[in-house]
């Protein structure tokens, strides 16, 4: 008996480690932000509904995941090989048959909360169905499309899960609005430091499209976007200031510093810049950033 449990728990240990290594390096990408944009928009504090949006979050981008790493196994090899599917810890048929029973969990998952929490968990189907099985990933354009809806829909998931109804106030869907725009204008930022990946699996992004018009285009947007946005949330003047260095500093950053290492660095920066332009939505809620 003593046996069959410890045999048991490894097994669940290996699954849960597998389950985890799927969507490690999507925490700062992706829990971390969207948390954290659910969090400053709803005007609902509860520490069981931030619990449940959590949970719905972790297994829709596991759902993501089990889906593109099942495509993305040989460009895996060079830019992530811990990965579940190049380390060998998964078949890229088991995890494909995992991405199917994820989708009908999620579905379930999602009912428990509201219908349009369903709808939302739905068209996130069709967008990965897009992404991956229709192969658009593999188009500059309709890659960053598919993101940023993808994207769109852990916030909106999210976010109505935390408000505890069925429609969000004008604040937050002002807030998602300039989400969506950020995402769409500049998600290629996490394609720099992928390139020799993404060349091998043939995949066509902007900055193997455009490799001198993607930096050029970082450099002159970032700071633009970051003013934009910091006008829109009526900042104050030294939350201002300091935004807009921000955004101007990573734009210089991804323009100037070229090779994998630093690109990669430039991607921990523009996410960091990225969760402040989610943080933003706070001043008209809590004026937070009226300093």
């Amino acid at each position: 008996m003593s046996s069959f449990l410890a045999t048991t728990l490894r097994s669940v240990l290996r699954h849960f480690k597998t389950a985890w290594l799927f969507t490690r390096s999507d925490f700062k990408t992706v829990i971390f932000p969207v948390m954290i944009f659910a969090t400053v928009v709803s005007p609902r504090r509860n520490p069981l509904a931030l619990s449940g949006a959590l949970c719905w979050l972790w297994f829709h981008l596991f759902q993501f995941n089990a889906s593109n790493q099942s495509y993305s196994a040989h460009e895996d090899v060079l830019n992530k090989p811990w990965r579940p599917v190049p380390s060998g810890r998964i078949s890229v048929k088991d995890s494909r048959a995992l991405r199917w029973g994820l989708m009908v969990f999620c579905l379930g998952l999602s009912s428990l909360f509201s219908l349009h929490v369903v709808i939302t968990s739905g068209v996130y189907t069709v967008l990965l169905i897009m992404h991956d099985d229709l192969h658009l990933s593999h188009h500059p354009i309709f890659k960053n499309l598919c993101n940023a809806g993808g994207f769109l829909t852990y916030e909106l998931g999210s976010s109505l899960i935390l408000s505890g109804g069925s429609s969000l106030d004008r604040t937050s869907i002002k807030a998602l609005s300039c989400s969506a725009f950020v995402i769409i204008m500049t998600i290629h930022a996490q394609d720099f430091a992928d390139i020799n990946g993404d060349r091998r699996s043939g995949r066509r992004t902007l900055p193997i499209v455009a490799p001198e018009g993607s930096r050029i285009y970082m450099l002159c947007a970032l700071p633009l976007f970051s003013f934009a946005l910091a006008s829109f949330w009526s900042l104050g003047p030294f939350s201002s200031v300091l935004f807009v260095s921000m955004g101007s500093w990573v734009g210089l950053r991804y323009f100037l510093f070229r090779d994998k290492i630093r690109d990669e660095s430039n991607f921990c920066l523009y996410i960091i810049w990225f969760m402040g332009v989610h943080l933003l939505p706070a001043n008209v809620r809590f004026r937070a950033l009226a300093w």
